[in-house]
C-alpha cells in the first residue's frame, strides 16, 4: 500500500536526494534525464545534491552534460547524448507555439537564416562563443538583437539542435555547435524514444501521474499515452487517493532501506526537480503555501526546506554561510536542530 504521505519521501529517494547518490555529475543528470537550469548556481546545487562529489563545470567542459531548452522551452541540463532525441520529441510543438512571438519580434525566415549562417560560421571547427560574444556577432553582422530578439534567435537555433551550451571557460558557459560538440548522440526511433522518456521520468521522479509526465514534457496527450504504454511493463503502478501513480519497482525497497534519510530534513535550491518536476505539487506542498515559494507568482522559485517529504518553509544563505530559514507555520524542534548543523 502507498499513501499520499509516502509520496514525498518516495520521490526523495527516487530522485536520489535521499539515499544513495551518484559518483559523478553526469550520472546524476543522466538519471534525472532533464534538470531545470535557468538559475546556473541552483542547477549546479541540484546536481550536487544527487552527486556530492561531482564536478559540474568539469562535466560541461568534458562534454558529458550540456544545457539547452529541451523541455517546455525552458533551460534544462541533459546528458550530451540525450539532447538531440529529446528535442526531436519536444521541439516542434514548442516552435509552433512561438510563431506569433517571432512575428511580433520581426524575425522572419530570412533574418533567422542569416543568424544561423553567422552562428555556424563563427563556431565551425570546434570554436565557442560566450552569449555576449554571440550577440555582438549578430549585431555586427546586421542581425539586430535589440529587446528580446537576440534571446529568441538563440533559443530558436537551440531548439533546432544547432547550438547548445557546453564548456565552461573563464567561469562562463560557452556556446558550441551541437553537431560538433556531442560526439556520440543517441538516435532511438520515435516510439522507442517516447517509451524511454516515460520510463526514465517515472524511474527518477516516481511516484508520479500521467498528468505529471505530460506537464514535465509538454508533449501531446497522444504521445504521452504512447510513451507510457511502452514503458508500463517496466514500472510499478500504485493507486494513491484513487489516482494511478507509476514508479520504478525498486523505489519502495530503496525507501525502506533509507527511511531515516528520506524522512529527514533537506535543503533544496530554487527550481529543483523535486518541486518543478510535477504538474501537481499538492502531495509535497500545501496549496495555501504555494505562493510563499513563488512570491507574487513571478516565476522565481525560492529555496525550500523539506521535512518528512513535504515543503515546510523557505531558506537562504545568511552571513557567514549559515542558513536563515522561514517556516510556513513553525518548525518542529528536530527541524530547528537540523538547520543548525554546518552545511
Amino acid at each position: 500500500m502507498t499513501t499520499s504521505e509516502q509520496v514525498g519521501p518516495l520521490r526523495l529517494v527516487a530522485q536520489r536526494i535521499a539515499g544513495p547518490g551518484f559518483a559523478t555529475a553526469a550520472e546524476a543528470v543522466r538519471w534525472m534525464t532533464a534538470m531545470q537550469a535557468q538559475d546556473p548556481r541552483g542547477a549546479a546545487e541540484s546536481v550536487l545534491l544527487r552527486a556530492g562529489g561531482g564536478d559540474v563545470p568539469g562535466a560541461f567542459t568534458a562534454g558529458a552534460i550540456v544545457k539547452s531548452w529541451p523541455m517546455r522551452g525552458t533551460l534544462h541540463l541533459t546528458a550530451a547524448e540525450d539532447l538531440g532525441w529529446i528535442l526531436g520529441l519536444t521541439s516542434a510543438r514548442t516552435l509552433a507555439a512561438s510563431a506569433s512571438r517571432r512575428a511580433a519580434l520581426g524575425l522572419d525566415d530570412e533574418i533567422i537564416a542569416r543568424a544561423r549562417d553567422l552562428l555556424t560560421g563563427a563556431l565551425t571547427g570546434g570554436r565557442s562563443l560566450s552569449r555576449a560574444e554571440l550577440m555582438a556577432l549578430w549585431d555586427e553582422g546586421g542581425v539586430s538583437t535589440a529587446g528580446q530578439r537576440g534571446y529568441h534567435l538563440l533559443w530558436h537555433c537551440a531548439l533546432h539542435t544547432l547550438v547548445c551550451f557546453g564548456p565552461v571557460r573563464d567561469g562562463e558557459q560557452h556556446l558550441v555547435l551541437a553537431e560538433e560538440w556531442i560526439t556520440a548522440p543517441r538516435r532511438p526511433h520515435r516510439e522507442e524514444a517516447l517509451g524511454e522518456l516515460a520510463l526514465r521520468y517515472f524511474r527518477s521522479h516516481g511516484p508520479a501521474t500521467a498528468r505529471d509526465f505530460a506537464r514535465w514534457t509538454g508533449l501531446l496527450a497522444a504521445d504521452c499515452r504512447t510513451g507510457i504504454a511502452v514503458a508500463r511493463p517496466s514500472l510499478l503502478a500504485v493507486g494513491i487517493d484513487g489516482v494511478e501513480h507509476l514508479m520504478d519497482p525498486g523505489t519502495p525497497d530503496l525507501f525502506a532501506g533509507h527511511r531515516k534519510d528520506a524522512l529527514g530534513v533537506h535543503l533544496l535550491p530554487g527550481f529543483d526537480e523535486f518541486i518543478l518536476g510535477y504538474g501537481e505539487r499538492g502531495a509535497v506542498l500545501d496549496p495555501e503555501f504555494a505562493q510563499l515559494i513563488v512570491p507574487g507568482n513571478n516565476g522565481v522559485f525560492r529555496p525550500t526546506v523539506i521535512d518528512r517529504g513535504r515543503v515546510t518553509g523557505v531558506w537562504k544563505r545568511g552571513k557567514g554561510g549559515g542558513v536563515e530559514a522561514t517556516p510556513f507555520t513553525a518548525f518542529p524542534a528536530r527541524v530547528t536542530t537540523a538547520l543548525m548543523r554546518p552545511r
